[in-house]
């Protein structure tokens, strides 16, 4: 697939969704088309440009084009409240089948299955992140974490799906889900209720893909591990001993020789020797009681060549461990950190900007503006597999924070016909071999 077909075929998968927005407004008041809004949005999202729109609006008036029009397909672009105004009312679930076609693209082009691991699974972490909190500003779908002082922090937070691999820096995100009051509950929404909605919407629909969920301790409860069990899923988790006493207490007290094996590797890492201890069990209780799951257990210590410990964690899995499948099977486990540093971390703090406030508006706003931003995370991870101009650029400037930047200074000077035709100026600056495509 050529890089100029890849960015418009993600573009029409955006705009199809977006042709499917409600529109609730009355009278003659539809100077700006909520299409314009929704793109307007999500292009600066894509430029990682809080200034995109102002930069074009004016290129309009000089030049009367601009890189809305021509990269993003925008018409008219409204302002700032116009378009706060416009998504406001727009379920971000309009945006999920956005996130599905992607997903399907990539499966038809067999890059899922570069992201298989252990077992031959796809690894698919979930993790809940905050993404607006405010002591002032909230809405009937925030959260609520009531203070000792007596104030309070209303915030929104929503589970990650995320598809990664080990030794891999790319990972593929999919549509969230939202933790929000809901209806008929009483209880406060949280990541654990969370976790079960999606196992039992979106998770089971990957079923047949052969998936492996990763996550923390959190998770690592029998109610949990048992509905992923039902959904034909597999399950890595990690497991504290605060957290799990009475499976600590069976492996304290169980047969050193039957039931709990152990062994040591030493491993040169190019500057210090370190000592890799792993320990594993199948069949322990999750719990007490008869009804207890019985899942497998593994544990990896690291030492450093003075005998400290440098790292220490344990998981819980319904996958089989053995002596010869063990280090990978920690590795799995491991990998969802991923999530934190691929996935959250660079969403956080490499210019998607997050958790900055956008927008809360009184309805869905919110949540609309981070699926955008998840969109526009998603698609540039895309660009990089199938682009191979895009691909080049991000490989001569390894740093991400210069590729926005140049993106961002080109975009407010120049206007480009199109994505290919920014690409390829760009390769001409950086005297760069065109690869074409």
């Amino acid at each position: 697939m050529e890089g100029n077909q890849t960015f418009y075929t993600l573009i029409n998968f955006l705009d199809s969704a977006i042709s499917q927005f409600p529109d609730r407004r009355l009278g003659k008041n539809t100077r700006y088309q909520i299409r314009d809004a929704a793109l307007s949005a999500f292009s600066v999202f894509f430029t990682q440009s809080p200034s995109f729109l102002s930069y074009q609006i004016s290129m309009e008036q000089n030049k009367g084009n601009n890189n809305g029009r021509t990269l993003f397909g925008i018409d008219k672009i409204p302002c700032d409240n116009q378009i706060r105004a416009l998504l406001d009312p727009i379920p971000a679930n309009l945006l999920f089948p956005v996130f599905e076609q992607t997903f399907k693209m990539l499966q038809e082009t067999n890059v899922v299955d570069e992201f298989r691991s252990f077992n031959n699974d796809l690894l698919i972490a979930i993790d809940g992140t905050w993404f607006f909190s405010s002591n002032k500003i909230h809405c009937e779908n925030c959260l609520t974490k009531e203070h000792r002082n007596g104030t309070t922090t209303y915030y929104h937070n929503a589970l990650l799906p995320v598809v990664m691999a080990p030794g891999s820096s790319r990972v593929i995100p999919l549509a969230p889900e939202f933790i929000r009051p809901q209806d008929g509950n009483e209880k406060q929404d949280c990541e654990n209720a969370a976790a079960k909605r999606w196992i039992n919407g979106k998770g089971a629909e990957y079923s047949s893909l052969g998936v492996t969920v990763l996550g923390d301790d959190l998770f690592s409860r029998q109610p949990v591990c048992q509905l992923i069990l039902d959904k034909k899923l597999n399950f890595i988790f990690v497991c504290k001993p605060s957290s799990h006493k009475w499976l600590s207490e069976w492996l304290a007290d169980a047969d050193p020789v039957e039931d709990l094996h152990e062994f040591a590797v030493t491993k040169w890492t190019g500057s210090k020797h370190l000592t890799y201890t792993y320990q594993y069990a199948n069949g322990v209780p999750l719990k007490n009681g008869e009804d207890a799951l019985l899942v497998n257990w593994a544990q990896l210590t690291i030492t450093n060549e003075q005998g400290e410990v440098t790292f220490r964690n344990s998981f819980v899995s319904n996958h089989k461990i053995t002596r010869e499948n063990v280090a990978a099977f920690i590795e799995a486990g491991r990998t969802r950190w991923k999530i934190e540093n691929e996935n959250n971390n660079t969403l956080k703090t490499k210019g998607y900007h997050f958790e900055h406030n956008f927008g809360h508006g009184k309805e869905n706003l919110s949540e609309t503006l981070l699926s955008l931003n998840l969109l526009s995370f998603l698609f540039h991870t895309v660009l990089e597999i199938f682009d191979n101009k895009y691909r080049l650029i991000r490989e001569t400037l390894p740093r991400r924070k210069d590729f926005f930047n140049d993106i961002r200074a080109l975009t407010r000077y120049i206007c480009f016909d199109n994505w290919n035709k920014l690409l390829d100026f760009m390769i001409r600056g950086l005297e760069l071999p065109n690869p074409g495509g």
